[in-house]
């Protein structure tokens, strides 16, 4: 796949993550210097688990501060025109949703650049789009969406499968991308639309 095509997905799931995150501090009624924090850990904080794991450091965020500027300002400009999004919650999850999909795809790419087995490559993936999340939410002293309801991961997981599938009936990268982000956040959207989750286990 071609650079420029990580980078702009990179560009656009850095800034997805950003919004879900300040609207998720929002919401929280924090302050501002608190609101910028959880969107810069929101966006970057899969990544950065991710670059340890493969031992790609200094981690992505720290060779280029455009991702640092870029975050910074996807923040303000939320909390700027917050007033004009009445439904926080909604745009909180489709900013969530399509991240998701846009950093499991980064998470994906980077363990096929490192040479990784199709399964590291797909646990890779699901790191890179849930960990931000992870960390947004304990922060919050909320339990992670990932770890209580929904199929957040699980959606991570089955889109990483279906990468390797198209790949396997040859179907280019690009191609691919496109179908998995997309598939990734139209399950989402289905999955919470239609209440669906995964078993839940207690005593």
């Amino acid at each position: 796949m071609q650079i420029n095509t990580m980078e702009t997905i990179e560009t656009l799931g850095t800034v997805a993550f950003a919004i879900s995150g300040t609207f998720a501090a929002m919401q929280r009624r924090l302050d501002p210097f608190g609101v910028l924090i959880i969107a810069f850990v929101t966006s970057i904080g899969g990544g950065t688990v991710r670059d340890l794991l493969v031992g790609d450091t200094p981690v992505a965020w720290m060779r280029d501060v455009n991702y640092c500027l870029l975050i910074l300002l996807t923040s303000l400009a939320t909390i700027f025109f917050k007033t004009h999004i009445k439904k926080f919650k909604v745009t909180l999850f489709l900013f969530d949703s399509l991240g998701l999909g846009l950093f499991t795809m980064l998470g994906i790419q980077k363990g096929i650049t490192f040479g990784l087995d199709p399964g590291i490559c797909v646990a890779l993936g699901t790191i890179t789009g849930c960990f931000g999340g992870v960390i947004r939410d304990t922060l919050l002293n909320t339990i992670p969406i990932i770890f209580h309801k929904e199929i957040y991961a699980t959606a991570c997981i089955l889109g990483g499968i279906l990468f390797f599938l198209l790949k396997y009936f040859n179907v280019t990268d690009g191609a691919s991308t496109v179908i998995v982000i997309a598939f990734i956040f139209i399950l989402r959207v289905i999955v919470v639309r239609f209440k669906l989750a995964l078993p839940k286990f207690g005593y």
